[in-house]
């Protein structure tokens, strides 16, 4: 079991952060992030889950007309911005990442499955999303996950060939205390859970 601290770090103390300071985020610690989330399960080790990492000004630019006007200062200003995206023919790996099964892309592959491969590569890519957020946490950045933008706007600009998919943003930095609200209130076990 993790100790009180790491529990803090991950879960209590975390918080969606709402600004961030000027402290850049380093392309070896997006490595790092990457190398850890890496291990979230998905179905059949599908892992559909992709992201742009937009740090650069241009990239910003870009990003900028997607975004919910709630959204946009924070998100400019952030060191980084992650486009956690899924990707629509993530089969065409399962014969690698499910070697032991070579018939596994037969279950998502063709017009009369993409149903089927659209719901197991969004139901799988968010589940990867909220790995990403603990990975993101767990090295030492502070998150602000969100879905304020407009996706097809994200898609059109940076996913034109649409394989890829928007999930949702997440800003990554250095969180600015300052700009934190106050923790709201959650959902008792009684209120959100039962067991039966």
């Amino acid at each position: 079991m993790l100790d009180d601290k790491a529990l803090d770090l991950l879960f209590r103390n975390a918080r969606s952060q709402n600004g961030f300071t000027s402290d850049p985020v380093p392309d070896e610690k997006l490595r790092q992030l990457y190398e850890i989330v890496k291990w979230a399960p998905s179905t059949m080790n599908t892992q559909p889950m992709r992201i742009v990492f937009i740090k650069s000004a241009e990239g910003k630019k870009r990003l900028e007309p997607a975004l919910s006007p709630g959204n946009h200062d924070k998100t400019i200003a952030a060191p980084c911005c992650a486009i956690l995206a899924w990707d629509s023919q993530f089969y065409e790996n399962l014969p690698k990442m499910f070697a032991h099964r070579p018939t596994a892309i037969d279950l998502f592959k063709g017009p009369d499955k993409a149903a089927h491969a659209e719901k197991t590569a969004f139901r799988n890519a968010s589940m990867q999303g909220g790995y990403f957020i603990l990975a993101a946490r767990a090295v030492d950045l502070d998150c602000g996950p969100m879905s304020g933008f407009d996706n097809a706007k994200v898609d059109a600009e940076f996913f034109p060939d649409g394989r890829w998919k928007s999930n949702f943003l997440c800003t990554l930095g250095k969180g600015d205390p300052s700009k934190v609200m106050s923790r709201l209130p959650r959902l008792s076990f009684d209120e959100a859970c039962k067991i039966v």
